[in-house]
């Protein structure tokens, strides 16, 4: 018998983590026999590319293109993704159908030759594929040198276990899904160096006109995370962030509904910031984000917004 649903997926550890965990749930919710959800593993041109940074390439809407289409033509009934990874417009007949529980939205430094951020040698080489992640870094340490790095975690921390870079950086949501947390030698504070907008979060994607595979994900939507999401990404959006803007915020929601944002877009350097701020129902969450990008874009100057899109 073919299977209830084929959830699309890149393929890499974390990737495929990400793509068990939503079937282990979409199992859990329905009471599915285990071979009634296939994983389908797709390779994107991002996963291609390993020889010079995205932004170079087309952005982050790189990881997803291959995976978009395979949804539309009907290969697979929904996609899984790092939210994120996900453009700020998807695909059309594709949306946005469920937002899993987030993890933890810190960033963690490994250090090869030094612990913290602080502890590394003065001109140490750090390697990290976000430029959110350079500019915040060279915000606290001006002195460092950082460089591209590409490739999965695992691959990145062989790089580093061979001495290419002092240090990198990478999301703790991931490592920890990858059972490799006991690698991180600090944990950054997200008040001092913020996570990319999405980080944390499991997005999944389905056809908009789908009516049965919206419904059978509804039981997966985490209220709280997807109304943080809704706020980071509206933010986003105005701003036209890509892989080539360094832009870092987080949404948050209480018990009672009550959502806070910050958000913020640096120079490459680090050495200019604009930041803002709003709050307000989770119900409005996407206004929010929205009123605080329109704030934060008209203050950012000419020169620094010149670098967006």
């Amino acid at each position: 018998m073919a299977p209830s649903f084929r959830i699309g997926t890149r393929g890499s550890p974390l990737a495929l983590w990400q793509a068990n965990r939503v079937r282990d749930d979409l199992i859990a919710a329905h009471g599915l026999a285990p071979d009634a959800v296939e994983i389908v593993s797709i390779k994107t041109t991002g996963d291609a590319i390993q020889d010079r940074p995205l932004s170079e390439a087309g952005g982050k809407g790189l990881f997803v293109k291959e995976i978009d289409e395979a949804l539309l033509d009907g290969r697979v009934d929904l996609a899984v993704h790092s939210a994120k990874d996900l453009p700020t417009e998807l695909a059309p007949g594709t949306s946005l159908a469920a937002t899993l529980e987030r993890a933890d939205v810190r960033d963690a430094l490994i250090g090869g030759v030094a612990p913290t951020l602080d502890a590394l040698p003065a001109g140490a080489i750090v390697g990290t594929a976000s430029l959110r992640r350079g500019a915040l870094a060279l915000r606290r340490r001006p002195d460092l040198k950082i460089v591209p790095f590409r490739g999965n975690v695992q691959t990145r921390l062989d790089k580093l276990g061979r001495g290419e870079v002092a240090a990198t950086l990478l999301a703790l949501a991931g490592i920890t899904r990858l059972g490799l947390a006991q690698h991180a030698t600090e944990i950054l504070d997200e008040t001092v160096f913020p996570p990319a907008l999405g980080q944390g979060a499991i997005a999944v994607t389905a056809r908009a006109d789908d009516a049965r595979v919206r419904a059978a994900l509804g039981p997966l939507d985490h209220f709280a995370t997807a109304a943080a999401l809704a706020c980071e990404r509206a933010f986003l959006a105005v701003l036209d962030g890509s892989c080539r803007t360094p832009i870092a915020g987080l949404a948050r929601v209480d018990a009672a509904g009550w959502l806070s944002f910050r958000g913020l877009v640096l120079s490459g350097d680090g050495g200019r910031t604009v930041e803002g701020e709003g709050a307000g129902s989770a119900a409005e969450a996407a206004l929010i984000g929205a009123e605080v990008g329109r704030d934060v874009k008209g203050r950012t100057p000419p020169d620094l917004l010149a670098a967006f899109g």
